[in-house]
């Protein structure tokens, strides 16, 4: 889906009261879920990075540069993802040469490339094929509103040109649940890029502390300086990558936002290349786009990659001390 206008900071109006009630439902069921259902516990510490809005706050990159650090501090981390638009259920480990992201959606097939990745609906049943894979540490990409499994850090990535949007519940905004019932569940708060709704000022009345960190597009994207673009993305929030390609130096000729997760058709790959083509420019996507373009149509489309920088390594240390005293313990 596209985020709706009146879900973004300061927004709201007659759409959002109109849907207000419906949001106090889907509240009332996300409660009534976690009430029924017994979280399970594994063998090794298992570090969740969700967020508290619908999409688009850098959940995936963040897990990417954990996970990197867990590696440099000698961890063997897994991934533990939903897989969400793909066909799979699992358990499945994430194979890039055999899956794609109508088998296993889009984000698994990015996060294998750093770690072992596991695609589980059911999420104990992936940790525990993760754990007899030789993981001795679980990140979670998503799901810190899942309560099927125990974890024991909770990240919660929010984007700092997005904060809470209008403050409401899905969908009279985007919250996946109230913020304080969220920030109760979680060690630490990522906050992504600048802060320019007031974050961190809503963060103080919590007990959970903050880390800093930035988007940085991949040194491979600074050779796109000065180069006419069409850019094209379907992610929760496009006008971030656009304003990416520009801080690389890029003439954006051209911007297509289609929805989260959307499936291209070849048709719509081919008319943006020709698009492109006829105004002496080229059709750059980002890398969760680019895995779910149809095969034939990857080699006429730039894929841009960026990573999280952390402002503060040493920070997400001390935040992760507790697993990391865990997975020393299981090894000694």
């Amino acid at each position: 889906m596209r985020t709706p206008k009146f879900w973004s900071p300061g927004k709201g109006g007659a759409q959002a009261n109109l849907l207000e009630p419906v949001a106090w439902g889907y509240s009332m069921l996300g409660q009534m879920q976690r009430a029924t259902i017994t979280p399970r516990w594994v063998s090794v510490p298992v570090i969740c990075v969700g967020n508290l809005i619908a999409g688009g706050a850098g959940k995936t990159p963040t897990a990417l540069a954990l996970a990197k650090l867990l590696s440099e501090w000698g961890a063997a981390p897994h991934f533990l993802t939903r897989g969400y638009g793909g066909s799979e259920s699992g358990p499945l480990r994430i194979d890039g040469k055999q899956h794609n992201a109508r088998m296993v959606g889009d984000e698994p097939l990015l996060l294998a490339r750093r770690a072992p990745t596991w695609l589980a609906h059911n999420r104990p049943a992936g940790a525990k094929a993760a754990i007899a894979d030789g993981a001795n540490v679980i990140v979670m990409d998503d799901g810190l509103q899942n309560p099927s499994l125990v974890k024991d850090i909770s990240l919660i990535v929010i984007d700092g040109g997005f904060g809470f949007g209008n403050g409401r519940l899905i969908p009279a905004g985007p919250l996946r649940e109230p913020i304080a019932r969220g920030l109760a569940r979680a060690e630490a708060v990522v906050l992504v890029g600048p802060d320019e709704v007031g974050v961190v000022d809503q963060l103080k009345r919590y007990d959970v502390a903050l880390l800093r960190a930035e988007i940085a597009p991949a040194l491979k994207a600074h050779k796109l300086r000065g180069r006419a673009v069409v850019a094209f993305a379907g992610i929760g929030r496009p006008a971030k990558f656009f304003r990416t390609l520009e801080a690389v130096g890029c003439e954006v000729i051209g911007r297509v936002a289609f929805p989260d997760h959307h499936r291209y058709s070849p048709d719509e790959i081919m008319n943006l290349v020709e698009n492109a083509g006829a105004k002496g420019a080229i059709a750059v996507t980002t890398e969760k786009d680019w895995v779910r373009l149809p095969q034939e149509a990857k080699p006429m489309v730039q894929p841009v990659a960026v990573s999280l920088v952390w402002q503060d390594p040493e920070a997400v240390r001390e935040i992760m001390a507790p697993a990391l005293a865990n997975i020393a313990v299981a090894n000694d």
